[in-house]
C-alpha cells in the first residue's frame, strides 16, 4: 500500500536534517578557521613583543622615502612621521629643498604644500586613501581595530621561499575589501596584499613587504617597508630611527593658521 503523504513528509524531514548538517558542518569548519586565524595574530604579536608591542601608544620614524617607476628611482626624501594610535598622523618631507606636510587626525586632516606656500584642507579622496591605509595597516590588524567593521579568517599556507610556507589570514569588510596577511613560521610578519580600483577602471594590486626587524626597548619593528604595485617596485620606506610611547602634544595635529606656523619645528 502506498502512502504518498508520508513519503514527502519524510523527504521532507530527510531535506531539512541534511541542510541542517551542512549548515553545522559550515558553521564548524569557519569557527576552526577563525581560531586558526586567531592564532596566526598571536604568534604574530608575541614575535613583535608581546605586551609591550601592545602597549605602545605612540610612535615617531624618521627615515628616506624613495618613489621608483618602472623600477627606476624618480624621487627621494627624508621623513619624520609621528603616529598616535588609532588615528592620528603627521608626516613631514623635505626634499629638493621643498617641505611637505600631510596630517590627519580622525575623519579629519589639511596638508601643507611647501611648493606654494599654502595649507589647505585635505580632500574626501585624500582622506579615504588614510582611512584605506588603516584598513590595510598591520598595526591594524594585530591591535584589533577592525573588529566591528570586518571578518578574519584562515586562507591557508602560501609558498614563500624554498622549503617553507607563510601562513596567510585575510579580513573581509563589511563593504567588500579584502585585505590578505602573511606571516612567517615564527610569527614575523612578512607581507600585506590588497587590491583597488585606477581611475580609469583598472584593478591594481598593491603589496608591501617588511624586513629588516629591528628590537627596540623589546618591541620588534621593520625598517623596511616596500610598496609593489602590480609586482613592480613602486616605493620604500627606510626607517634610520623609531622611538616609542614619547609624550606627543596634540597641538602638532591641529591645522594651523598661517603657513609660518606650519613649518615651525617639531618640538616634543
Amino acid at each position: 500500500m502506498n502512502f504518498p503523504y508520508r513519503n514527502r513528509a519524510l523527504r521532507s524531514i530527510s531535506l531539512v536534517l541534511s541542510l541542517l548538517t551542512l549548515v553545522t558542518i559550515s558553521y564548524g569548519q569557519a569557527k576552526s578557521s577563525d581560531r586558526q586565524a586567531e592564532g596566526v595574530l598571536q604568534k604574530a604579536i608575541q614575535n613583535l613583543g608581546g605586551e609591550k608591542y601592545l602597549n605602545v601608544k605612540s610612535q615617531v620614524g624618521r627615515g628616506k622615502y624613495s618613489l621608483f617607476k618602472d623600477k627606476a628611482l624618480v624621487s627621494f626624501q627624508t621623513f619624520v612621521d609621528v603616529i598616535v594610535f588609532p588615528d592620528k598622523e603627521r608626516t613631514e618631507f623635505k626634499g629638493g629643498g621643498k617641505l611637505t606636510i600631510q596630517v590627519n587626525s580622525g575623519a579629519g586632516g589639511w596638508i601643507y604644500d611647501g611648493e606654494v606656500k599654502r595649507v589647505k584642507d585635505q580632500t574626501e579622496t585624500q582622506l579615504n586613501n588614510f582611512k584605506q591605509g588603516i584598513r590595510t595597516s598591520l598595526d591594524n590588524l594585530l591591535r584589533g581595530g577592525w573588529r566591528s567593521d570586518a571578518e578574519l579568517t584562515y586562507v591557508g599556507k602560501r609558498q614563500a621561499t624554498l622549503g617553507k610556507r607563510n601562513d596567510v589570514v585575510k579580513l573581509i569588510y563589511k563593504d567588500g575589501f579584502i585585505v590578505e596577511f602573511e606571516f612567517a613560521e615564527g610569527g614575523t610578519p612578512v607581507k600585506v596584499i590588497h587590491k583597488r580600483v585606477s581611475a580609469d577602471g583598472n584593478e591594481i594590486t598593491e603589496e608591501d613587504r617588511y624586513a629588516q626587524f629591528v628590537d627596540i626597548g623589546g618591541v620588534r619593528t621593520p625598517f623596511i617597508i616596500d610598496r609593489f604595485t602590480n609586482n613592480a617596485p613602486s616605493s620604500r620606506i627606510n626607517y634610520e630611527t623609531v622611538e616609542f610611547n614619547k609624550t606627543i602634544p596634540e597641538s602638532i595635529f591641529a591645522k594651523p593658521s598661517s603657513p609660518k606656523e606650519a613649518k615651525r619645528d617639531l618640538k616634543f
